[in-house]
Formats: C-alpha cells, structure tokens, sequence
C-alpha cells in the first residue's frame, strides 16, 4: 500500500511516453532523454524536500546503472551501493535492483542480492508500461524496500552505520 507522502513524490515524477528498449536503436535515445528528464526531475524534488537518498549513473549507452543509496536509522546512516541492467525486453519487463553487499542478509532478496519486488511493485509496473521509468521504480521499489528491510537488518544486527563501518575497516 502505497502512502500518501510516495504518492504525492511519484506524482512529481513526469510520466514516459516513449515504448522503446535497448534493442530499438533509434526509439531507445529518446526513451533514454525521457528518463533522464524524469530522473533530473525526481533529483531536485527530493534536494528541495531535503530528501536526497540517492546517487545514480547510467553508462553510455543507457542499459547499466550504477550508484549508491542511503537511509538513516534511528539517527544512523546506512549506505549501499547498487546497480542493475536495463533488460532487453524493458520496459514490458522491468529491471532488477542489486544491491550487492546485502546478499543473503534477508530473505527479501533473490541471490546476487537482488531485491524481492515482485509481489507489491511488479504488478504495479506492468499496468503502468511505458509510463514508469528509472524514477518511478526507485521511487516505488528501491526506497521502500530501504525503509521496510534496513530496519530490520539493524534489529538482526547484519549490518552496521557508515560511521562504523568506516572504522571497522581499519
């Protein structure tokens, strides 16, 4: 169930028009222009509602993704890095979210420490082809799987604040 505060966040989030994968050469820039618009667009929202959580770059060509997220805890940041792979078949099938050093932390995970997303965000993706993008699924998967699992994997103590883990590595 979606809140009221994501709702009004993915409102700002301007819907894609463009039906296109990586595998439609031409179609696939202007897919990639809208994703970015709607991804720039996403960006300054969350800086201006001093709710930046995320960093993220495309490659070249627009098919990998790669960055790092991060959420506070009980007054503690948490940040991961993740990535994933625009499909080929995208955007009819979604891409997966792999947040790497999680892997087999939870039971939310597939392996290769890609998020669970199938039960609430999946179907929600299918009605929405081609109008959700690269926004939309870190909007609508990536950040509350954050807010659902983190909590969690502190409780279980499985992982630790930037702070420490700084200093646990030297």
């Amino acid at each position: 169930m979606l809140t009221s505060k994501t709702k009004a966040t993915v409102k700002k989030i301007p819907l894609l028009k463009v039906r296109a994968g990586p595998r439609e050469k031409d179609a696939w820039g202007d897919r990639l222009k809208e994703e970015l618009k709607a991804m720039i667009t996403y960006v300054n929202n969350n800086k201006e509602n001093d709710n930046d959580w995320f960093f993220i770059t495309p490659n070249a060509d627009g098919t990998q993704w790669s960055g790092k997220c991060w959420i506070y805890h009980e007054m503690q940041k948490y940040e991961f890095q993740f990535n994933f792979e625009i499909p080929i078949t995208y955007p009819v099938t979604p891409f997966e979210i792999v947040l790497p050093e999680l892997d087999g932390k939870t039971v939310k995970m597939y392996r290769g420490g890609k998020i669970c997303l199938s039960a609430h965000f999946k179907p929600l993706w299918s009605k929405n082809v081609p109008r959700f993008g690269v926004a939309h699924a870190l909007a609508l998967g990536l950040a509350p799987w954050l807010a659902a699992e983190v909590p969690n994997l502190v409780d279980a103590k499985l992982i630790l604040p930037k702070t420490e883990q700084k200093s646990a590595e030297t």
